[in-house]
């Protein structure tokens, strides 16, 4: 009898629970006997404390750069595929003050563009299009220097000269855009000694990067812009993100409008950089992005949305063999440390700006700095939050949205 019952009992509740809607309301479980309990009183994020620990200690970082350098610009640290810590400080306009900075101002990345356009490089070698040890002249035929291949330009070990100071000798109005080709014809007409034979040392130099982007443009037939609009920002969900382009201009405008202005230091204070002839060569300068874009970028690289994890691990290798001077050296677009084989970096400087990009991929740490300052926070500052012990994360699940090819990935 008491088994009957108690068959009975369950199988009431089993046609009562069957008979709920997905949206059953609290009112009707209180109706069966039953507390209905939200996820989060079951379960415990037990490194909230720690995160706010970590979020207290980098802003204290930044507060007092802010307050004892100036420092004026937008920080991420992400660490184990979350972000731990955003915050903007300062002025868009910083002579003024005026104008707060926002998580979504875009800077100018200065030569932390170069990651992205040995990305662009490495896309088209994995899509077959070029081996990294083609000649220069496979791809720009007029080149006039030999044996210059394309790995050598992207570790940097081409010996060519810089264009920056040929165009400043040779270019004669600086009223009007320098473009890729017109510096590619500037070597052509003038030919600079090199430094040395290609592969015969390191040597970093923006016309290396500057070479790759016309590299990008002729294999794709696309301006260089485009082409990392299509096959790299837009599949990253780097939304806020372009290269600025003076294309098609044949007057220089007198400042840049788009993204942040930048500005140096004199001594009356300090004075928004003009637009500058050299805007117009684009591959190894020029990109403009927001903090969120580049952890995007992060991310991507990751998950493998835009490369290979086998294509990445080149570009993350040394270039150099043996360099004496110093214990970094240079893979595809990145800095790599002796001391630290799974960490990469890169910095930049251009007119107004200082950007820092700094990976450690083996405790899936990420530090972004950006600054629309010729004068940045000493570099030290960043590697103690990088390196401080006490940063350590449980693996988190990303939320990630990226958009490959025509579909979602």
């Amino acid at each position: 009898m008491l088994l009957a019952l108690l068959m009975a009992t369950v199988f009431f509740l089993i046609n009562r629970f069957a008979c709920q809607s997905e949206g059953i309301s609290q009112r009707q479980d209180a109706e069966l006997g039953f507390r209905v309990m939200s996820a989060d009183s079951i379960y415990k994020n037990l490194e909230a404390k720690k995160l706010r620990r970590q979020q207290k200690k980098i802003d204290s970082v930044f507060s007092k750069l802010q307050k004892n350098n100036g420092f004026n610009g937008t920080v991420l640290f992400a660490e184990k595929g979350r972000i731990v810590f955003q915050k903007a400080y300062g002025y868009a306009d910083v002579r003024r003050r005026k104008g707060l900075l926002t998580l979504d101002s875009q800077f100018g990345l200065a030569s932390v563009s170069k990651m992205f356009t040995a990305t662009a490089i490495m896309i088209l070698h994995e899509e077959g299009k070029l081996n990294y040890d083609d000649d220069v002249r496979m791809y720009i035929q007029e080149w006039p220097y030999e044996g210059v291949t394309i790995r050598n330009l992207l570790n940097h070990r081409s010996g060519m000269p810089r264009y920056e100071v040929l165009a400043d000798e040779k270019w004669s109005d600086q009223r009007v855009p320098l473009f890729n080709e017109d510096m590619i014809r500037l070597f052509v007409v003038h030919r600079p000694e090199a430094y040395f034979k290609p592969d015969g040392g390191f040597h970093y130099c923006n016309t290396n990067f500057a070479l790759l982007g016309s590299i990008v443009e002729r294999i794709s037939k696309q301006n260089f812009e485009d082409f990392m609009h299509d096959r790299i920002f837009q599949p990253a969900g780097m939304n806020h993100s372009f290269i600025y382009s003076l294309r098609g201009l044949n007057q220089l405008p007198e400042t840049i409008d788009r993204g942040v202005p930048g500005f140096d230091a004199h001594r009356k204070g300090f004075v928004e950089v003009p637009n500058n002839y050299l805007n117009g060569v684009m591959g190894d300068k020029i990109m403009y992005s927001t903090v969120g874009d580049l952890f995007q970028f992060d991310k991507a690289l990751y998950n493998q949305v835009l490369l290979k994890a086998s294509t990445l691990k080149e570009a993350f290798t040394p270039g150099s063999e043996n360099r004496r001077r110093t214990a970094d050296n240079y893979g595809f677009g990145w800095r790599t440390r002796a001391d630290a084989d799974s960490t990469v970096y890169h910095y930049g400087w251009w007119k107004g700006f200082r950007t820092f990009f700094i990976r450690d991929m083996k405790q899936q740490r990420t530090l972004i700095v950006l600054t629309n300052k010729d004068k940045g926070p000493g570099s030290e500052h960043l590697w103690e939050i990088m390196e401080d012990p006490a940063f350590k994360l449980f693996p988190s699940s990303v939320n990630m949205q990226f958009e490959r090819d025509r579909g979602m990935w």
